[in-house]
């Protein structure tokens, strides 16, 4: 599993701004960087592609919010195992 930074996030859902991503985070569009370093935020790279994917797809805004709340959980299992 690789570990991507902003840049690349923003490449992977096609946004041009940093502040689209946390937008979407704030509207639970987006899940949470994971802490990488003291200052540093990354995100799994299976969270963007899961997200851009349920968008191609045409889910609504609440499905990719429960996407987002099921790849938050899939977090816990991984620290759990």
């Amino acid at each position: 599993m690789l570990i991507l930074r902003l840049p690349e996030v923003k490449r992977v859902l096609g946004h041009r701004a940093d502040a689209s991503v946390y937008n979407a985070i704030r509207d639970g569009l987006f899940t949470t960087g994971v802490a990488i370093g003291q200052r540093a935020k990354g995100w799994p790279d299976y969270e963007p592609q899961a997200i851009a994917s349920a968008r191609i797809a045409g889910h609504s805004d609440e499905q990719i919010r429960e996407l987002v709340k099921n790849l938050h959980a899939k977090r816990i299992e991984f620290g759990s195992v």
